[in-house]
């Protein structure tokens, strides 16, 4: 029996989902997702823009995961996966201009203000840790 391209697809890019949902970051799937929350949330918001490429599983992933262990984090946790949720990713990325689209990337929100944001070229020659710092240096300055 064939697997479909879909079903493999989802079967591999789910463990890259797990790493940010198991963190307690909640997936937006949808551009309607998208919409009830990121406009509507109050204090802190991060959005990570996932992806399957290899800076995504060494150095964003890792160090969200990281930085979500500091004592201030924000209220909202979001996730959108590129050239997975296309849509609801698009939707995403009209709330980080004036950013060019990038895959991965961080986006931290306050009130609904763009505060903070990690492009792919500010993640890819980093670490993990630097990543984590760069986070929890802009959770200390904007999360209560």
């Amino acid at each position: 029996m064939a697997m479909s391209f879909d079903q493999y697809m989802r079967d591999m890019i789910q463990p890259m989902r797990d790493e940010l949902t198991t963190l307690g970051i909640r997936e937006l799937r949808t551009p309607e997702e998208v919409e009830e929350n990121l406009p509507n949330a109050t204090g802190t918001t991060l959005v990570v823009i996932n992806s399957v490429c290899g800076c995504a599983a060494g150095q964003c992933r890792p160090g969200v995961a990281q930085a979500l262990q500091h004592e201030k984090t924000p209220n909202n946790l979001f996730t959108v996966f590129a050239g997975q949720d296309k849509e609801a990713t698009a939707q995403a990325r009209e709330y980080f201009a004036p950013y060019p689209p990038s895959s991965p990337s961080i986006a931290l929100f306050k009130d609904g203000e763009l505060v903070h944001f990690i492009e792919r070229h500010s993640i890819e020659d980093r670490s993990a840790g630097d990543i984590a710092d760069d986070l929890t240096r802009a959770f200390d300055e904007f999360c209560g």
